[in-house]
């Protein structure tokens, strides 16, 4: 196909939009939480694993954080059992931890490892288990209706450690990880852990250049569904005080706010319904979705 001179200098501009990005983001780590449409329509699905590698060609070193609660849902669905949410956690029960350790450590997880290595990269899947990555305790939540109260979810986690020398070894070997956010307690028992919470630790405990959350909406939104960006700390507090924040929102919210405040240079919640999301974020002036500011 003959490339017009429109075309020709359009990519110019792009390829020159891009190189700034490039040099300054150079050797640094950039942890992406992979989520949303962007994890089941065949077309974002195949952009997503192209744009990981290409930040891995150009000497940037993603870490992708899944989830898999669509997976986890179908699945609960077929052996007649209901999915329940507390404020955004899933409430976690044996019978469905042994799910979530099926669908996320095995079926999504090696799911997308294959994507990303059969688009050129190098991926490796590991969950919190190996080496004791992720260490963790049960999560006991305050009831937002009695917050003297403590709602146990059953196997759901909270972070207590995560050991960034996994991570180290694998970029070292120009590897690309791909974590399913699942912890492991003291005593060697399975916790489900909300991906966006690992993603936002795993930022601050790597220290990232960027922790980037890919949601099914444009961003944070208001209530006349106009995008709101450049938040800081007081204004997200305002945004969950008059209930614009809630259910699936408030972990996502939360670990993005918790990261920037723990020296994670820029935090963007985009829309991963848009192709090429993570390119345009990181390579482009623009950028898409919301930013989150330390202060």
């Amino acid at each position: 196909m003959s490339v017009t001179p429109t075309t020709a200098s359009e990519k110019a501009q792009v390829l020159a939009e891009a190189l700034p990005y490039i040099r300054r983001f150079q050797d640094k780590t950039i942890v992406v939480k992979y989520g949303g449409n962007a994890m089941t329509d065949p077309i974002l699905k195949e952009s997503f694993a192209r744009d990981v590698v290409l930040l891995k060609l150009v000497g940037m070193n993603p870490v992708v954080v899944h989830g898999g609660g669509p997976q986890i849902d179908q699945l609960l669905k077929r052996i007649g059992k209901q999915g329940e949410f507390v404020q955004g956690m899933r409430v976690t029960d044996e019978e469905t931890m042994d799910i979530v350790e099926m669908v996320l450590g095995g079926q999504v997880n090696k799911e997308i490892v294959n994507l990303i290595n059969r688009h050129g990269g190098k991926a490796v899947g590991i969950t919190g288990q190996d080496g004791g990555f992720i260490r963790a305790r049960k999560l006991l939540m305050p009831s937002k209706e009695a917050p003297d109260q403590l709602l146990d979810l059953g196997q759901v986690g909270e972070i207590t450690s995560i050991d960034p020398s996994v991570i180290a070894f694998l970029d070292r070997g120009d590897f690309i990880p791909v974590v399913a956010p699942i912890g492991v307690g003291a005593d060697g028992e399975s916790y489900n852990i909300n991906a966006d919470v690992v993603a936002g630790k795993l930022a601050e405990v790597l220290n990232a250049e960027k922790l980037i959350l890919l949601t099914n909406t444009p961003g944070v939104l208001d209530k006349d569904g106009r995008l709101l960006t450049g938040l800081t700390p007081k204004q997200i507090d305002e945004l969950f005080a008059d209930g614009t924040l809630y259910g699936g929102m408030l972990p996502k919210i939360s670990s993005a706010l918790d990261a920037a405040r723990s020296g994670v240079r820029s935090v963007h919640i985009i829309d991963g319904r848009v192709e090429h999301s993570l390119l345009l974020e990181v390579l482009t002036d623009q950028g898409v979705g919301t930013l989150i500011k330390a202060r």
